[in-house]
């Protein structure tokens, strides 16, 4: 008879692995070898018993303490069956419940926790309201509970009844090996009910798509692309189904005036020359709660070159978290006429030779003469 492999090297761990680290090393070989991902291979069956017992041992501070010590020889006779399937499946229910996340029955959601579908829809608001809020009704068409049968899917005057299959638990259990699985029963696909006589108005689903209103409040501050989460208010089914919730995807309209950077707005502006060189008050558009049409002075220092940056504080899209407005930020642009009349032609000439800068077309007529 073959001699037992070490533990610490069935596991891959070291002998002074702590607790996790042999619990993480038994889920990883369990995983491995597990005979639902290994149907039919002896050779996985039995590394995966091995891997189970090296764990059973080893997880126990007094088997393991004489196993240090004494090796497999102290563990024999001892009491220290770790063969038997109550006991290994007390060990596989806990560390699957984590790698299969219920879908084998181990710490899954019960028939009476179930939810329904979760309904996406997309809301378009214009750039005010994504700036300040609002509150928007959707119309959202969905499954609701078919009124006739109230739910249960059967005809009036009739009820469902229990499933033979799974005897009303929504669950079904089989063996691998030395260890029992759960999966959703097949026949009544985890209700616990079959119907027999099905409603003709919902065919026996217990739900009919109709449409429904629902009233959505967009926060201050909302952007192209975020989403709000509206909870119940999805689709919903049958009886001990919970509803699902509603995301509702923000889209946002252009505006020609400002592009919104965060809780920033951008405009740009022209000014003369005239008033760049010069100096001036300009008023720049704003963006408001009212509707109004509504700007803001701004001084604009002599000297001012193409492309200046001014940030009026205050003045920009509300935060979501509360604190405050963001800027509003002015650039800048000189606007060059199109056309000059013979006067203002000859001023700015003049205007050129006094700042030492001579216009070209003064520097043809010099290079004529």
């Amino acid at each position: 008879m073959p001699s037992k492999r070490d533990y610490y090297e069935v596991l891959n761990v070291s002998r002074g692995c702590t607790a996790d680290e042999l619990r993480k090393a038994y889920r990883k070989e369990a995983l491995k070898y597990h005979p639902d991902r290994n149907p039919g291979d002896a050779g996985a069956e039995a590394k995966f018993k091995e891997a189970n017992e090296a764990y059973q041992v080893l997880s126990d501070d007094e088997k393991r303490r004489v196993y240090d010590q004494f090796g497999h020889a102290g563990l024999q006779g001892g009491g220290s069956d770790f063969g038997g399937a109550g006991d290994v499946f007390s060990h596989m229910q806990d560390l699957f419940a984590e790698m299969f996340s219920g879908s084998m029955g181990f710490g899954g959601q019960s028939r009476g926790s179930r939810r329904a579908a979760d309904l996406r829809v997309q809301s378009r608001l214009s750039f005010r309201d994504a700036a300040f809020g609002c509150k928007r009704e959707i119309s959202v068409r969905a499954p609701a509970t078919c009124s006739d049968c109230a739910g249960t899917g059967a005809r009036p005057g009739s009820k469902p009844e229990v499933c033979p299959q799974c005897r009303g638990t929504g669950q079904v259990s089989h063996a691998r090996g030395f260890v029992m699985f759960s999966s959703t029963c097949g026949r009544c696909h985890g209700a616990g009910q079959v119907v027999k006589t099905p409603c003709t108005t919902c065919g026996g689903h217990g739900a009919v798509e109709r449409s429904h209103k629902v009233t959505v409040s967009f926060p201050a501050g909302i952007e192209a692309g975020q989403r709000l989460r509206v909870p119940g208010q999805g689709a919903s089914a049958a009886p001990g189904i919970s509803a699902g919730d509603l995301y509702v995807e923000v889209d946002v309209e252009a505006d020609p005036r400002f592009e919104r950077d965060g809780a920033d707005l951008v405009t740009r502006v022209g000014i003369s020359f005239v008033d760049a060189a010069l100096g001036a008050e300009i008023h720049v558009p704003a963006l408001e709660p009212d509707e109004a049409a509504t700007t803001i002075p701004l001084p604009i220092p002599p000297g001012t070159q193409s492309g200046a940056i001014f940030t009026i504080k205050g003045h920009g899209v509300p935060r979501l978290d509360g604190r405050g407005r963001g800027s509003l930020v002015v650039v800048t642009q000189i606007d060059v006429p199109m056309a000059l009349t013979s006067r203002a032609r000859e001023l700015l000439e003049h205007l050129g030779e006094e700042l030492g800068a001579s216009s070209t077309a003064s520097r043809r007529a010099a290079s004529s003469e």
